[in-house]
């Protein structure tokens, strides 16, 4: 089996603190057509150049029954600044408009397959995969981005289209594992596309 989930597998379960004092299940998206579960983090400069991006995308689609959720599954050992309380922090200063939930055991990202911050994934109705990989060619700068694909691909599925470009190479840090040095990446963890 590939380190990442494939398309058309099922959304694996998970039930997790998030920034706002409530835990989250998947099943308390159900009622989102679409959802987008992303793996993020407060520190990485890829995310930090983006996250205005991503926050323009939620609210673009926040109407037309597409639902956010992030994952921080970054060890606070390796970054401090992934800590839980720096979660809250980031959430209570940014507002962003989605679930910020902290995967502190790595399970939920280790069962995904999350190899960067950011790492975006889109399920359908019934929780199959329809696309796994980056949001835009320059999280870092998102102002430079000449690629869209979290976009496009979400624009494809509400039209009752395919996904056209349903596989790309997520762009960012790497996830931080527990135990490992920062650059760590998993042996089987590779290249998507």
């Amino acid at each position: 089996m590939a380190f990442t989930l494939g398309i058309g597998e099922q959304a694996p379960a998970f039930k997790l603190p998030a920034t706002n004092g409530n835990s989250y299940s998947l099943e308390d998206f159900s009622a989102a057509k679409w959802l987008v579960v992303f793996f993020t983090c407060n520190h990485c400069p890829y995310v930090i150049g983006s996250d205005e991006d991503t926050r323009a995308i939620a609210e673009q689609f926040a109407e037309q029954d597409v639902r956010f959720v992030a994952i921080n599954a970054n060890s606070k050992n390796t970054y401090a600044e992934d800590s839980f309380e720096h979660m809250v922090a980031r959430m209570e200063e940014h507002q962003f408009p989605w679930t910020y939930l902290y995967d502190e055991s790595q399970e939920v990202a280790e069962a995904y397959g999350a190899l960067r911050t950011p790492h975006f994934y889109v399920f359908d109705a019934a929780r199959k995969l329809v696309y796994t990989g980056r949001a835009i060619d320059s999280p870092r700068a998102w102002e430079n981005a000449t690629t869209h694909e979290l976009v496009d691909t979400l624009e494809e599925l509400l039209a009752g289209q395919p996904v056209s470009n349903p596989v790309t190479n997520p762009i960012g840090c790497n996830v931080k594992w527990e135990g490992q040095d920062r650059h760590w990446m998993p042996p089987d963890a590779c290249d998507l596309t």
